[in-house]
């Protein structure tokens, strides 16, 4: 029954929609009726700008964090061993991308991953992050950086032999690259919203 609660309380963890709570709640604003319509950090930013952005990014990274230790502060185990953690990270991630609180839709679900990796497995998540912020900077587009930053984590992890890891991300990865289908398509057609710095932006600018 504590397993049972305790994934339940790792879902509600991350089904709050910050993208959402933050913008009415501080700038009377609805994302989800704004720029792209998702609730997560980059519309967050694109609408209400990089304060707004950064909090709900921090907010998506800890509520990840938050329920993927649920299992070891509550002494929680189950057949999964040491891949307990992982369990309720991907719970978390359920939650963010199909909210109760937002009628069962949500976001992209890479904040919230990388939530899971900081608790997981702080390296990686360094690493990841490095990845992530040095793609954003060539790319100039966020979409692209996350997708590459997944596909660049799952064959690190598998590397390293971390079976468990490497199967959550490979998973992630997939879910990913669904979730951003629509963003993959402008990015073909070369319309995709680029942030306004790094090598892209400025490769598109002297054109």
């Amino acid at each position: 029954m504590k397993l049972i609660g305790l994934l339940i309380v790792a879902y509600l963890l991350g089904a709050i929609p910050n993208g959402v709570w933050v913008g009415k709640a501080f700038f009377q604003t609805d994302i989800r009726q704004a720029g792209s319509g998702n609730i997560g950090t980059t519309n967050t930013y694109r609408v209400l700008g990089p304060y707004a952005g950064t909090i709900v990014m921090v907010l998506d990274i800890a509520k990840g964090s938050v329920a993927t230790l649920l299992p070891i502060v509550f002494h929680v185990q189950t057949v999964l061993g040491t891949a307990t953690p992982l369990l309720f990270g991907l719970f978390a991630v359920l939650g963010h991308t199909v909210s109760i609180f937002d009628h069962f839709k949500g976001g992209k679900a890479v904040a919230t991953s990388a939530g899971m990796l900081l608790a997981y497995n702080p390296i990686m998540f360094v690493i990841a992050a490095g990845l992530w912020v040095s793609l954003i900077y060539w790319t100039s587009i966020v979409s692209l950086a996350s997708m590459i930053a997944f596909t660049l984590i799952t064959l690190i992890s598998l590397v390293f032999q971390d079976w468990y890891l490497t199967g959550i991300a490979l998973v992630l990865t997939v879910f990913v690259f669904y979730r951003h289908r629509s963003n993959i398509q402008r990015i073909r057609q070369g319309t995709e919203s680029m942030v306004p710095f790094g090598r892209g932006y400025h490769r598109r600018q002297a054109k």
